[in-house]
């Protein structure tokens, strides 16, 4: 081999990264965030911005974020989806069931994370499968459709007169995980009261519980949706009122006065979201980034809820919280 050659071939390979870093020294990244309700209306979205700083973008230096949302119409998504493509951000931040499918339609190039929490990305087809994602696509999936039924098992075990459920959920955001529920509760032996929720806002929660306490519903699962979540506390109260046990996908319902939630640590969903937007930017392609799923899920039970609503939680559900409110 040629001496000469082979010192100048690897001073060039060793000068690559700093070229490569010479380059994007200075560079704004621009991250577009597509979603049903504004992004910084979610405490997560705080989380997302703090890892991405600890990884070293820093909005207003070396950052700019592009925020397109729907304000609770997802009529409007497939438009806002066009407008933020046009924009040509570096990637884009998919939220729900409704931006991904209005993303899929809209672009096939530029890279999309998306955090299926409440929806399945391959029943969506913005996926080919978990392991090879195979399009411009890739984030983290709660498959919330399966952690439905278990929602349903615990609510059933917290709540052993369990015969009729009501279940609150809208057709856009939670087919899937409404036919779940259906399987789950045939299983059981449990009638399931279908309390089906607009997609346009303003929501009328009242006739809903109305119509569940009408019914003579023994407890509520409320399905995900990011509509639900500004909503969470009249939620909460509405149970308390009609004395519904209530079941959510999320901490911080309970928190705000519901009975009980089972479901991923989200907060762990958006840090990850974060290293896969900064392995992307750092060149990674989506399509051979497999798609993750948690491995660790949390049981919060309120148990000041569960006396104001005279009810007693089963010891072997007790043991299995992750968290108690007292």
């Amino acid at each position: 081999m040629n001496r000469r050659a082979f010192v100048a071939g690897s001073i060039a390979f060793l000068a690559a990264p700093l070229a490569v870093e010479a380059q994007h020294a200075g560079k704004v990244w621009r991250i577009g965030m597509l979603s049903d309700i504004s992004p910084r209306e979610f405490p997560v979205f705080a989380v997302f911005e703090r890892r991405l700083s600890e990884l070293g973008y820093i909005e207003g230096k070396n950052l700019a974020f592009d925020f397109r949302s729907a304000a609770g119409h997802l009529d409007r998504l497939p438009s806002l989806a066009a407008e933020l493509i046009r924009l040509r951000p570096d990637l884009i931040i998919s939220a729900g069931r409704g931006t991904a499918r209005a993303l899929k339609g809209a672009s096939g190039t530029i890279p999309i994370v998306f955090v299926a929490v409440e929806w399945d990305p391959i029943a969506l087809g913005v996926v080919a499968s978990l392991a090879r994602p195979g399009r411009n696509f890739t984030g983290l999936a709660n498959l919330a459709t399966e952690l439905g039924a278990k929602r349903l098992e615990l609510l059933r075990e917290a709540v052993p007169r369990l015969t009729r459920l009501a279940v609150l959920w809208q057709r856009s955001r939670a087919d899937d995980q409404f036919r779940a529920t259906l399987e789950a509760a045939r299983r059981l032996n449990v009638r399931v009261i279908s309390l089906e929720l607009g997609d346009r806002p303003p929501h009328d929660f009242k006739t809903p519980f109305s119509t569940a306490t009408q019914e003579g519903s023994d407890a509520l699962l409320i399905l995900g949706s990011p509509a639900f979540f500004p909503e969470r506390k009249r939620l909460a109260e509405l149970a308390i009122q009609h004395r519904l046990p209530t079941s959510f996908q999320r901490p911080e319902y309970v928190d705000a006065g519901g009975l009980m939630s089972l479901g991923a640590d989200i907060d762990d969903m958006y840090r990850r979201v974060a290293d896969y937007a900064d392995r992307i930017l750092k060149g990674a392609k989506p399509s051979e980034l497999p798609v993750e799923q948690p491995t660790t899920f949390e049981l919060v039970i309120n148990l000041k809820t569960a006396k104001a609503l005279g009810l007693t939680i089963p010891p072997s559900v007790l043991l299995r919280a992750d968290q108690v409110i007292e």
